[in-house]
């Protein structure tokens, strides 16, 4: 039998403002345990909570590139509920009136362009964490009262592809608008899975939540293991118990963290420490104006106006800081597929040779411009080219530092000149002249790699394969 895939995400964000949610301690990972810690994120008697401005325009942006109404009222509730990460004793979150609304997000699928609908975005504060041994577990107070968004799905994912496609975006934006780091590894975006099979004359089956899961191939594949599950209980006429489960990286599979009973009453009423608080138009209006560019606004703007391929777009794009170096770059040249070449190929090699972050790259902005239009303008050779780009980078050069170091004047493009290398390889190398004649390609290519040779990489490529042809026929013909 075919059963429907019901799925449903909820991701939390943990944002990197300064401070956390409504305590003015500073936010930092890896920090040492409960260094990081106030009386306010502990609950103590007579402490009172302040909202986080940043927070809440980070929620705005976040919100508003989901395509989701803002609500006017900033409204937050208390949930109660007791667990060793919760110090309080309750959670402040948003119950009835999230700050973002009936959204949607679509994703680009192989065949077609999937909308799944958003049901909410609220804002609340991370719990404490808990680290786990043998025989004790202990807990580190620094992730408590950190800010966060939670980002609720409507049911309407239906596979394990789409869902880590649906992820993959929202990473993406909540990166580009610097919201957060999206590093799941660190546990910077959480994502927790809700998903169902049922008969075609059902709408919902038997809900099985996975949880927290730390990486986007996790999400696929823990899916893909309990749609695969979920579908043999179900053709044995077995029953799918309603359970919390997890993600065994090593057994490749779910396993069973725990069974749920009941819905939880977690009691909630309106904080009553924060008063109720009106955002103004103009408020929401500069969080939105003020939000930086969207990847898929510079994915469009990369394709349609700069006319870069859709590979080399992708992969610009998957790296934030390497995108906005694009976007400096861009401001000096005009060669817009030069530059991404450059970047995909030299930059990127470079980088991962070397172990550095894009934001450490040693050559100015206005330098590599400088080095490709060079190169574009024929001025430069692009052996030259990539022989002054290795200089420059390795030994923190610009352009004309690394020219005078290595002695390179430009590109030979005088054809009396590069006639004089042609005819000298031609005369050294008569089995090739040969060769050519009985048709083999290869010795094209190895004649024009001769006169390189001899000329240092001087001489334009394209210049010396034109003279080069007109001499072999020439010869030819006597």
């Amino acid at each position: 039998m075919k059963y429907k895939v019901i799925i449903g995400l909820e991701i939390h964000v943990e944002m990197k403002t300064r401070s956390k949610m409504f305590s003015s301690v500073p936010v930092e990972f890896g920090a040492e345990p409960n260094t990081l810690v106030s009386v306010n994120d502990l609950g103590f008697p007579g402490t009172l909570p302040t909202v986080n401005k940043q927070a809440v325009i980070n929620a705005i942006q976040v919100a508003n590139a989901l395509n989701m109404q803002i609500e006017r009222k900033l409204i937050f509730d208390r949930k109660n509920y007791f667990y060793s990460d919760l110090p309080k004793g309750y959670q402040i979150s948003q119950d009835k009136n999230p700050i973002g609304f009936e959204g949607y997000l679509d994703l680009r699928l192989e065949e077609e362009i999937k909308r799944v609908r958003i049901e909410r975005l609220h804002l609340e504060e991370d719990t404490a964490k808990q680290l786990h041994f043998d025989d004790y577990t202990l807990i580190d107070y620094n992730r408590a009262g950190v800010p966060l968004i939670e980002i609720v799905s409507y049911p309407e994912i239906t596979s394990g592809i789409e869902a880590m496609k649906y992820v993959e975006m929202i990473r993406a934006i909540v990166v580009y608008l610097d919201v957060s780091d999206g590093k799941m590894e660190e546990g910077s975006l959480r994502c927790d899975v809700n998903i169902s099979l049922a008969n075609e004359n059902e709408k919902f089956g038997t809900k099985v939540e996975i949880k927290n899961l730390n990486s986007i191939s996790n999400i696929e594949k823990a899916i893909n293991y309990e749609i695969a599950r979920q579908e043999e209980l179900l053709s044995n006429n077995e029953i799918i118990i309603p359970e919390t489960r997890r993600y065994d990286d090593v057994l490749k599979e779910t396993v069973v963290m725990r069974q749920k009973g009941e819905d939880s009453d977690y009691k909630l009423f309106i904080e009553s420490n924060i008063l109720p608080i009106t955002l103004s138009e103009d408020f929401i209006s500069e969080a939105i104006k003020s939000s930086p560019e969207l990847p898929h606004i510079k994915e469009k703007r990369y394709l349609e106006q700069y006319l870069i391929s859709e590979r080399d777009s992708n992969i610009i794009l998957a790296n934030k800081h390497l995108a906005f170096f694009f976007d400096e770059v861009a401001k000096h040249t005009t060669h817009y597929q030069a530059l991404a070449n450059w970047l995909v190929s030299d930059v990127l090699s470079f980088i991962n040779k070397n172990n550095l972050e894009v934001k450490s790259f040693p050559i100015k902005a206005i330098e590599l411009a400088k080095l490709i239009n060079l190169v574009e303008k024929k001025e430069l050779s692009h052996k030259q080219g990539r022989d002054l780009f290795f200089e420059m980078a390795t030994n923190y050069l610009n352009v004309d530092e690394a020219k005078e170091k290595l002695n390179i004047s430009g590109q030979i493009n005088d054809e009396n000149l590069i006639l004089k290398y042609v005819n000298e390889v031609l005369d050294n190398n008569p089995q090739s002249i040969q060769d050519y004649l009985d048709g083999k390609s290869k010795a094209l290519g190895f004649l024009v790699g001769q006169v390189m040779k001899l000329s240092h990489g001087k001489v334009n490529p394209s210049l010396t394969s034109t003279l080069l042809l007109k001499e072999l026929n020439k010869r030819i013909k006597k």
